[in-house]
């Protein structure tokens, strides 16, 4: 893909390029918007430079949708004189490039685009005519094209600049992607309803002290820290795991005191900003611009990498004066390392059983609502959640995991109806799978990310 290309090659381009516009005016008659990339130098193609070319495409065909300008013909050219697109559409020529200047303008990174608006009569509108300003060089920022008709910076200079322009904007947005997916599949799981012993729409689960708006409220008060933790594992990258882990302790901390600010003092998600905050930290650690990773067992093992060391070191150092939490009495008490020790394990409650119970109930025409209730039950019978045997006790907790599994055996995708007679059967004893609904989180976060969710997709139908 990332070959150099020579100057005939550009100029044939370029003439094969106008061909086409010069066919789509004559066929349709309409305005043609032609969109190419500015890249400095020989090499035109490669994987960041197409994922640049993508997002503008991405940007383009949703504006057109939202102004409700119809694409009559699309062509696309992927090659290494670089990525091309023309679209014919119906509208005036002054609205499509008005709307074409405000994509051009609106980031970093539309300044690499160049959106040409042909009239149906062939002639292409300045940016001008639209109220749009002249284009500043992106190395210096000077007005206008005066360094590249002058040649003011070498190619060298143009190539370092725009690799800087798809980096940062790259890692920024895939920042706030990772943001949205991990605050969704946190107001996902508090929705998903019905759940054994714990808040969704239909009670408050074993909950005396919080219901489905303490959980929104703190659904949104921890949106920033998910970006936060991918910036950690961005920046410290280049140094050990446990430098990243260590890095984001702390930022858990301030995220802790976050929520408890939200709530007015309820724990509602104490274990998700442990466990999705250390996967979002390994997305940043294995981030890359032109293709960031989104495959689970690799983000999973990155995680297993992070902890293994600082979670052995703290239990190592525990004793009946240091333990406070529940989890460190437990793992005295009984050996239950917890959600810390899911953590050194790389979260195999995640990749081995909600994931592929939650994907093997979609592929059968669940809903994600009846998909992620289905996969919590699997997560309640295969792992041990601390948090219900500091509720109800081992043997309870032991008892409910088993009721579980006899339900998972008779249908391997049970009704929402057995799943609620279980809900009520887990309030009565005051039992509350918390761990596993935190791991049902992690795994709703990673399959959007594996899937390159699509925020916006109208909602599903789903049980009551």
């Amino acid at each position: 893909m990332e070959r150099e290309v020579t100057l005939t090659e550009v100029l044939e381009a370029r003439e094969n390029r106008v061909w086409h516009q010069n066919a789509l005016l004559e066929k349709y008659g309409v305005p043609v918007i032609s969109f190419t990339l500015n890249i400095a130098g020989p090499v035109k193609d490669s994987p960041l430079i197409r994922r640049s070319f993508r997002a503008g495409q991405g940007q383009l065909e949703a504006s057109l949708q939202a102004a409700k300008l119809p694409v009559l013909a699309r062509q696309e050219l992927l090659a290494p004189t670089g990525c091309e697109a023309r679209y014919a559409v119906k509208g005036t020529a002054r609205e499509v490039k008005a709307l074409c200047v405000s994509i051009e303008d609106s980031t970093g990174l539309g300044r690499l685009f160049d959106m040409d608006v042909l009239a149906p009569d062939g002639r292409k509108l300045d940016r001008e005519e639209v109220g749009g300003g002249s284009r500043n060089c992106i190395v210096c920022g000077a007005e206008g094209r005066g360094c590249a008709s002058r040649r003011v910076h070498s190619v060298e200079t143009l190539q370092k600049a725009t690799l800087r322009i798809m980096e940062e904007h790259f890692a920024a947005a895939d920042r706030e992607t990772v943001a949205a997916l991990a605050t969704r599949a946190l107001l996902e799981e508090v929705c998903i309803t019905p759940k054994p012993g714990l808040v969704d729409r239909a009670n408050n689960g074993s909950h005396r002290d919080m219901d489905l708006f303490t959980f929104l409220a703190s659904a949104a008060a921890l949106a920033p820290y998910w970006s936060r933790c991918v910036q950690i594992g961005q920046d410290t990258a280049k140094g050990t795991p446990s430098d990243t882990f260590q890095a984001l302790k702390q930022a858990g901390q301030s995220a802790e005191r976050t929520m408890f600010a939200a709530t007015g003092g309820i724990n509602t998600h104490k274990g998700a900003i442990f466990t999705l905050g250390t996967i979002c930290g390994a997305v940043g650690r294995l981030w890359r611009a032109d293709n960031p990773c989104r495959d689970p067992k690799a983000i999973l093992a990155e995680c297993s990498a992070m902890a293994t060391a600082a979670v052995e070191a703290d239990f190592a150092g525990l004793s009946d004066e240091t333990a406070h939490t529940t989890g460190q009495k437990l793992y005295l008490r009984q050996g239950l390392a917890g959600v810390r020790g899911e953590a050194a394990r790389g979260f195999p409650g995640v990749s081995e059983i909600a994931l592929p119970a939650f994907q093997r109930a979609l592929d059968s025409g669940r809903s994600r609502n009846d998909a992620g209730a289905v996969a919590l039950l699997h997560l309640i019978a295969k792992v041990t959640d601390t948090n219900m045997i500091a509720r109800g006790g081992q043997p309870a907790a032991k008892r409910a995991a088993e009721d579980c599994a006899r339900l998972l055996e008779r249908s391997p995708l049970p009704e929402m109806e057995d799943i609620a007679a279980l809900d009520q059967a887990f309030i009565q004893q005051n039992l509350s799978p918390g761990g596993c609904a935190d791991l049902l989180s992690a795994s709703l976060f990673l399959w959007g990310w594996e899937n390159e969710e699509i925020l916006h997709k109208p909602c599903e139908k789903t049980s009551p």
